[in-house]
């Protein structure tokens, strides 16, 4: 069993997803400070990640779609290949976020070649899904149906983001219309911005949980999550509950601050839920314009002042445990 503190699993990388493939490697990649390529690292433990090799599979554009902020990244192992979902925008309009989707052409995701399969494609007739700032998507199957999940801005960089929810016809592209999981309605996925995004997905004891992160990515930042019945459609709005309040925020007295954008693993074991996640070590974030791309003009005073040029969210974890209602308990210990 690995050491379940919240000490960092992996430095500087938010945005942490983890695949534990069948061969027994724990998959990890996220989004590195500087937002211009995408990496993947390989350990037996959890704990080997923070020192495992670190591959550079992809890098930006120099211009024109995937040209910055790459954000996000997820890798999945669906139909018998490997492939990567990740957010990017273009250096001549940098809130122009969609999702993108790389495939392996082989089995050894850290060795062998990966090819450009464009953007996620909408499903025949929905005319709405990835049209504006879409990002964080997810992949999960149930009942023999897989969905794709993802978080989107209608209306431009400064509207709501909600969670989307379809069924995937394959790989890249989507079956069903956009169906909006969930929306800012609380106070606590209002702050600075009214955000949902980040989803993730647990299963126990037929019930399905998709968590997903609100407001502004300082220390406001905090989860919450979505519950419905496993037999119900998951495409139906009545399926689904919300928590009325944040299931895991800010904790000062731990100097953890603006938990959230998590993904869920299981331990060496193959049984003791997790859940991955960043957090800082301290309230302010400071830019660090080391990571800023030098087309990003903008004067010292304002970079340093950008949350999203703070480079130490880092990759954290703790184990999951459920109550008696069969609901996960995300305590911070």
């Amino acid at each position: 069993m690995t050491n379940r503190t919240n000490s960092p699993l992996v430095e500087q990388r938010a945005d942490p997803f983890v695949h534990k493939h069948t061969d027994g490697y724990y998959y990890f990649t996220g989004s590195v400070p500087t937002y211009d390529r995408i990496e993947l690292r390989k350990s037996n433990t959890l704990e080997g990640l923070q020192d495992a090799e670190t591959v550079d599979i992809w890098f930006k554009h120099d211009s024109g779609p995937m040209s910055r902020h790459i954000w996000a990244p997820e890798i999945h192992y669906l139909d018998g290949k490997w492939y990567i979902y990740f957010a990017a925008s273009e250096e001549d309009d940098i809130w122009a976020l969609r999702p993108y989707v790389l495939e392996c052409k082989g089995q050894d995701p850290l060795n062998d070649e990966w090819q450009e399969l464009g953007m996620m494609q909408a499903a025949e007739g929905d005319d709405k899904s990835f049209t504006d700032f879409s990002l964080d998507a997810t992949i999960f199957e149930n009942n023999g149906k897989r969905y794709f999940c993802w978080a989107e801005k209608t209306g431009g960089q400064f509207a709501a983001s909600n969670l989307y929810l379809a069924e995937m016809e394959s790989p890249i592209k989507l079956k069903t219309v956009q169906f909006m999981l969930t929306t800012p309605d609380y106070d606590w996925e209002r702050v600075d911005f009214w955000v949902n995004e980040g989803p993730a997905v647990i299963k126990h004891d037929g019930k399905i949980f998709i968590t997903f992160s609100a407001s502004a990515t300082g220390a406001c930042y905090c989860m919450g999550y979505m519950e419905a019945d496993e037999k119900a459609d998951l495409l139906d709005r009545n399926s689904w509950t919300k928590t009325r309040h944040p299931v895991l925020e800010t904790d000062y007295e731990k100097r953890i601050y603006g938990p959230g954008h998590n993904c869920f693993t299981v331990a060496e074991d193959n049984e003791t839920p997790l859940c991955v996640y960043h957090a800082r070590d301290y309230e302010e974030a400071v830019g660090d314009p080391a990571v800023v791309p030098k087309t990003d003009t903008r004067p010292h005073e304002e970079i340093i002042k950008d949350p999203l040029y703070d480079p130490n969210r880092h990759a954290r974890m703790f184990e999951i445990k459920f109550d008696e209602q069969g609901k996960p308990v995300f305590d911070l210990y």
